[in-house]
């Protein structure tokens, strides 16, 4: 929605140079964008605290973030996790207190203490804390995806009421606001912008033949050729539903349409989104794929600050190249705009359905080229109503999840 980057450029106007957040909640400190991040915290020490760290079942991988960073506070899934935690923590001598749940996450995401929250738990879990982030006025650093394409309209309505500032993390949606002028809020004619190009790798399968698909293995599919992501997501970039939600992102973040935007399949991801203007201008945000890049964007915005990447070198590119976007190979694309299409809680069954599916696939359940088929199977099927709440989010969320699992029966290996 536009308003939210209206009230960060007149941030700008008003004071020329942006405050930085001071303390930091990191959502998803284990995964990797949450690493990430604390790796770009690390080299700012002077200008960032780490607050608070996130995780649901790797405690050790907790325990050390918290040795290195000592923040305010430390949250895991379940309570029995917490108490040997906290005992853990005050061996070595820290006072990190541990809280636990989905409580434990929102009390950290809104707390009075908090400047910017970096939401990067990864699906539909992270709904919740970034809701409260965002209804709490925070600094909002969005790569929680989910957030958005589940509840799009009451997320970008809680930045808007409570004067919050949402900058997307995504690189594709970064780059995105990168490419944008300073007048955007006017809206995308009266700024002379006539398309907006969604890059995308095209993950490991875009030159496979498409009866070669059947026999994809788990392995296969998490070896993203570029990037360096978690499963789930990994196999959303083989499928391209992670596309797909980035489209839906991408409407709710900039105020567009499915219509607005064209995605294109470059194998490189050195050029990670471009934006197209009526004068025959295009501007392209370029960088080597590396997440810190836009993390470092958004923690310093609008300044910039050093992330540790390595520079590009086009030499070493030498040539990029691109390529339509082909929904026959990639349903899950189709299936996204279908669903942005239709409103109410067709993307949050949509996402549910596709959570489920890729987790029954990693396990070896079900093939790969069922994924998109049972998607669409739960979308057609399931009723999609209009979104007034959270409550009717969830209950949408909870309710394609169960008939799922019923379908993923008809597809098992």
């Amino acid at each position: 929605m536009v308003w939210a980057f209206l009230s960060l450029v007149k941030a700008v106007i008003k004071t020329k140079v942006d405050t930085p957040a001071k303390n930091i909640c990191v959502l998803g400190s284990t995964g990797s964008i949450g690493e990430s991040t604390l790796d770009v915290l690390a080299r700012h020490k002077d200008r960032f605290d780490v607050f608070a760290v996130t995780a649901n079942t790797q405690i050790d991988k907790l325990l050390d973030i918290c040795l290195v960073h000592q923040p305010r506070y430390a949250v895991v899934g379940q309570l029995a996790d917490a108490a040997q935690l906290q005992q853990r923590l005050a061996d070595n001598g820290l006072v990190t207190e541990v809280l636990s749940g989905v409580s434990g996450l929102v009390d950290v995401s809104e707390h009075a203490d908090v400047d910017a929250v970096m939401a990067a738990i990864v699906g539909g879990a992270g709904l919740l804390p970034t809701m409260a982030a965002a209804k709490s006025g925070k600094k909002v650093l969005l790569a929680n995806k989910e957030s958005l394409v589940m509840a799009g309209r009451l997320f970008m309505d809680a930045i808007k009421a409570s004067g919050a500032s949402v900058l997307p993390i995504d690189s594709e949606h970064n780059a995105i606001f990168q490419c944008l002028p300073a007048n955007y809020v006017e809206g995308m004619s009266e700024c002379g912008i006539e398309k907006i190009l969604l890059t995308g790798s095209g993950g490991p399968f875009r030159e496979w033949e498409l009866s070669e698909l059947e026999g994809v293995t788990p392995s296969q599919a998490c070896a993203h050729p570029n990037w360096s992501m978690g499963q789930k997501i990994s196999v959303d970039s083989a499928t391209m539903m992670n596309k797909g939600l980035e489209l839906i992102e991408a409407c709710w973040l900039f105020d567009i349409t499915p219509d607005d935007i064209e995605v294109v399949v470059h194998s490189q991801s050195v050029i990670h989104s471009m934006v197209q203007y009526s004068d025959g201008s295009t501007l392209a945000q370029m960088g080597n794929p590396d997440m810190r890049t836009p993390i470092a964007y958004g923690l310093s915005w609008p300044q910039r600050m050093d992330a540790g990447v390595e520079r590009l070198n086009l030499f070493d590119v030498a040539r990029l190249d691109f390529v339509e976007s082909d929904e026959k190979r990639f349903p899950c694309l189709a299936l996204a705009k279908q669903a942005f299409n239709m409103g109410g809680t067709a993307a949050a069954v949509l996402n549910a359905a596709n959570e489920v599916s890729v987790e029954a696939f990693l396990q070896e359940r079900i093939p790969f080229t069922a994924i998109a088929q049972i998607n669409e199977r739960v979308l057609v099927s399931l009723p999609i109503v209009d979104v007034d709440s959270l409550d009717v989010v969830i209950a949408a969320d909870a309710e394609a999840r169960a008939f799922t699992q019923q379908v993923l029966k008809d597809y098992a290996l």
